[in-house]
C-alpha cells in the first residue's frame, strides 16, 4: 500500500489528502454548479433527460439490487458468520446498547422523515396504483403500507451493508475507513490505481448529492414553516437565504471541529422529536394511531416481497419513478454518509448484534413516528372532514403545519409549528456538518481529522449544490439528483457484497458443519481455533466456535 493509504481506523495519523480523487470530485461538482447557475432552464431540461435515461435503462437494477441487499444482509446476520466481530476477537463494544440505539435512531431520523411523514401518506391516499378507489379507507391503509415500505427495512438494509463493509475492513483488517479499502479484497494492490480512484469519486459524488437533496428538502420545509407562521408568500429568494445562512453555520461547525457542540445539538434533536411526538399522541387520536401502527406493520411484512420486486412492467405509470425509485436512489446516494457514521459507532459488535440493531431498532422507531404523525393526518382527513389535500396540492410542506393547527388551534399550535421549524433547522446543521466530515474523511484517506481546508471547501460546495438544485427545479430537481447520483453508488454495493463474502470466507470463527458457536471456550470440549494446549489464548469474552458433539 502506498504512503497515501497508511491512514488507519485508529485516527491518530496525520491526514493526507488524496489529490487525484479530490480534484476529480471537485471538478464534477463545480461543473454541475456552473452549468446550473449560468443556464438554469437548460440544466433543468438536461437533468430531466438524465433521469429518464437512467430510469428507462436501470429501473430493473435499482429494484433488484435493493431487494438483494436486504436478503444478503439478513443472511449475514443469521447465517454462519453471525458471530464474527467488527473488530478484534477480544474487543468489547465501545458503546452501551442504550447509547448505540439512540445514535442509530439519530442517524435515520432526520430532515426527510419530518418532510414526508404527513405529505407522503396523504399523497398515496390521494392516488396510488395498488387500490381501485382513491380517498377511501382502503386507500388510507395502502398509503400507510407504502410509506412504511419506503422508510423500512429496505432503506436500512442499504445502510447496514455499507456500514458493514467499512467497519469490517477498518476494524478487523486495520485498513483505512474508506470505500477503497474494500477493493483490496478483490483486486489487491491495484486498488491504489484508477479503479480505486473511480470508486471513491463515485462515492463522493453520490454522497454530495444525497446530502444536497436532504438540505434542499430541509430548506423547503423551513421556508414552508415561515410562510405558515408569518402568513407571507413563499419564494425562491427566501429559500436561498435560508440555505446560505444555515450552510455557513454548519460549515463553521465542521471547520472548527467542535464535535461537542454537534453532539449537544443531536441530543437536543432527539429530545425535541420526542416532545413533538408526545404532542401528537396527547392531542391526536391516540388509540387509532396505535392500532394503525400494529395493523400497518403486519401488512407491511406481508406485502414486502411483492413490493420489493414490483417494477410496474405492465402499466408504465410514473408513480414508481416519483416515489420508490426516488427513495431507492436517495438511500443509496446517502449510504456512504450514514454507513460511515454507523460503522464508527459499531466497533466491537458481532454481525448478529449489528444486523439486529441496525435493521430493527431504527425501523421500529421510524414506523412509530410515521404512524403517529401520518396516521393522525389520515384520521383527520377520513373521519373529521379536514381538508389536508388542498394544502398538499398547493404546497407539499403545508399539511404538516395544518395538521398541528387542527389538533391545537391557537397559541399551542403556533408554538409546536415553531418548534418543528427549529427541529428541521437543527437537523439541517447536523446533517450538513456530518456530511462534510464524511466526504472530507474519504478524500483524506480515512483520517479521523481531515484537513480544515478540505472541510471548508466541501461544506460550501454542498450548500451551493443544494442551491443549484433549488434554482433548477425545486423538488423535481432534488428527486432527479437523488436518482442519478444513486446509480454509481448502487454499483458500489455489488463491490461491497463481493468483498465481504471473500473476506468473511477466510474467517476461522465461521461455524463449519458439526461445529456450533458459543460465547466462550469450555475446557472439556476444546477450541475450534487453537489446540487444547493453547486454548487459554482464547479470551473468555470472545465469540469463538466450539466443537461439540452433533445433536443429530
Amino acid at each position: 500500500m502506498d504512503e497515501s493509504h497508511k491512514a488507519t481506523a485508529g485516527g491518530t495519523e496525520q491526514a493526507t489528502v488524496n489529490w487525484i480523487t479530490t480534484t476529480a470530485s471537485l471538478a464534477l461538482i463545480i461543473a454541475f454548479v456552473t452549468i446550473g447557475g449560468i443556464w438554469p432552464h437548460r440544466a433543468a431540461v438536461l437533468f430531466a433527460q438524465a433521469q429518464d435515461s437512467v430510469l428507462n435503462t436501470f429501473k430493473w437494477y435499482f429494484v433488484s439490487i435493493v431487494a438483494f441487499v436486504l436478503a444478503f444482509v439478513l443472511w449475514l446476520g443469521f447465517g454462519r458468520y453471525r458471530n464474527v466481530r467488527l473488530g478484534k476477537d477480544h474487543e468489547h463494544p465501545e458503546f452501551t446498547y442504550a447509547s448505540w440505539f439512540s445514535m442509530l435512531f439519530a442517524a435515520g431520523m432526520g430532515i426527510g422523515l419530518i418532510f414526508w411523514s404527513i405529505a407522503e401518506p396523504l399523497s398515496h391516499y390521494q392516488s396510488n396504483p395498488f387500490t381501485s378507489t382513491d380517498q377511501t379507507p382502503e386507500a388510507a391503509s395502502a398509503a400507510m403500507r407504502l410509506t412504511f415500505f419506503h422508510w423500512g427495512l429496505s432503506a436500512w438494509g442499504i445502510y447496514a451493508l455499507m456500514a458493514l463493509g467499512l467497519a469490517y475492513f477498518a476494524f478487523r483488517r486495520d485498513r483505512p475507513l474508506t470505500p477503497r479499502s474494500m477493493l483490496y479484497e478483490i483486486i489487491g494492490r491495484h486498488a491504489d490505481g484508477p479503479v480505486g480512484h473511480i470508486v471513491e469519486v463515485a462515492t463522493v459524488f453520490g454522497a454530495a448529492f444525497g446530502v444536497a437533496t436532504s438540505l434542499g428538502l430541509g430548506v423547503k420545509q423551513i421556508e414552508g414553516g415561515l410562510t405558515y407562521l408569518l402568513t407571507s408568500e413563499n419564494g425562491l429568494a427566501r429559500e436561498l437565504w435560508i440555505l446560505a445562512a444555515i450552510t455557513i453555520i454548519a460549515t463553521t461547525s465542521a471547520v472548527s471541529g467542535v464535535r461537542r457542540g454537534v453532539r449537544i445539538i443531536s441530543d437536543f434533536n432527539l429530545a425535541l422529536s420526542g416532545l413533538i411526538l408526545l404532542f401528537f399522541l396527547v392531542y391526536g387520536p391516540t388509540s387509532h394511531v396505535l392500532n394503525l401502527l400494529v395493523e400497518t406493520t403486519g401488512g407491511y411484512v406481508q406485502t414486502l416481497p411483492l413490493l420489493s420486486t414490483w417494477t410496474d412492467a405492465q402499466e408504465h405509470s410514473k408513480w414508481q419513478e416519483n416515489w420508490t425509485l426516488f427513495y431507492w436512489g436517495w438511500w443509496i446516494a446517502w449510504s456512504p454518509f450514514v454507513g460511515m457514521f454507523i460503522a464508527r459507532i459499531s466497533r466491537g459488535r458481532t454481525l448478529r448484534e449489528f444486523i439486529m440493531g441496525v435493521l430493527l431498532v431504527p425501523v421500529i422507531l421510524t414506523f412509530a413516528w410515521l404512524a403517529i404523525t401520518g396516521g393522525t393526518a389520515l384520521y383527520l382527513e377520513l373521519f373529521q372532514g379536514a381538508d389536508l389535500l388542498g394544502p398538499l396540492n398547493q404546497d407539499i410542506t403545508q399539511p404538516l403545519y395544518r395538521t398541528v393547527e387542527l389538533l391545537a388551534p391557537g397559541p399551542m399550535g403556533m408554538i409546536v409549528s415553531g418548534l418543528l421549524v427549529l427541529l428541521v433547522a437543527t437537523y439541517f446543521v447536523t446533517s450538513c456538518d456530518s456530511g462534510t466530515l464524511v466526504i472530507a474523511t474519504v478524500l483524506s484517506n480515512g483520517a479521523s481529522e481531515p484537513p480544515t481546508a478540505l472541510r471548508l471547501t466541501w461544506g460550501l460546495a454542498e450548500g451551493m449544490l443544494a442551491g443549484v438544485l433549488l434554482v433548477t427545479g425545486g423538488l423535481d430537481a432534488l428527486q432527479t439528483a437523488a436518482i442519478v447520483a444513486g446509480l454509481p453508488v448502487a454499483l458500489l454495493l455489488v463491490i461491497v457484497m463481493v468483498a465481504l463474502t471473500r473476506g468473511l470466507h477466510q474467517e476461522p470463527q465461521a461455524p463449519r458443519p458439526g461445529i456450533r458457536s458459543r460465547t466462550h471456550c469450555e475446557p472439556w470440549t476444546g477450541c475450534a481455533i487453537h489446540p487444547p494446549s493453547a486454548c487459554e489464548a482464547c479470551d473468555v469474552s470472545r465469540s469463538a466456535p466450539v466443537r461439540e458433539p452433533s445433536s443429530d
